[in-house]
């Protein structure tokens, strides 16, 4: 096995790791968290489901950021020689999965930790139209929006990562040339 297989071979095992991950929490874990807390009737269903989902979302971003920022140097290495545009999509779609996992933990998530101790009480007892409210729901679609670019952004770039051509092996070269 060559260095350039084993790569390909780790890039693509940590973008299907986190890629699973990440869909399994967006379309299983999270609304079941709410919906299993809410099913219970306890008056703070929401900030403890919040309190876990977003606990879960932290591993999955900062996950992303550091998967993302590792295959993006390693595309820029083995992606040479390969077609401009095709090199430049892998390594775009690998910085726009870091780029908005980083800003969803480290901006989004943030912020939206500050808003919650602002308000002093669970958010199920925020008013609806309530200043803070609003900034968080807000926040909220835009952590949402963000995880899902970062998802259909690293689906890219295993998808051309899982299509690269790898370098023809040294001998194939040798016995051309004795034809």
């Amino acid at each position: 096995m060559t260095v350039r297989t084993l790569l390909r071979t780790v890039s693509l095992l940590l973008l299907g790791v986190w890629l699973g991950a990440a869909i399994f929490f967006s379309a299983a874990v999270a609304p079941n968290v709410f919906a299993v807390l809410r099913g219970a009737e306890l008056p703070n269903a929401a900030t403890l489901a919040g309190s876990v989902v977003t606990r879960l979302l932290a591993i999955i971003n900062k996950g992303g950021f550091e998967i993302g920022l590792f295959l993006f140097v390693i595309s820029f290495f083995m992606t040479r020689g390969q077609k401009a545009m095709r090199r430049i999509a892998e390594m775009l779609s690998l910085a726009i999965m870091a780029i908005m996992t980083a800003i969803g933990h480290w901006v989004v998530a943030a912020r939206l930790a500050t808003l919650r101790a602002a308000m002093q009480l669970p958010i199920d007892q925020i008013a609806p139209t309530d200043a803070r409210r609003i900034e968080f729901d807000s926040l909220h679609r835009y952590s949402v929006a963000m995880l899902g670019v970062a998802i259909v952004a690293a689906l890219i770039a295993f998808v051309l990562i899982a299509s690269r051509k790898s370098a023809p092996p040294a001998s194939a070269g040798r016995l051309r040339a004795q034809d």
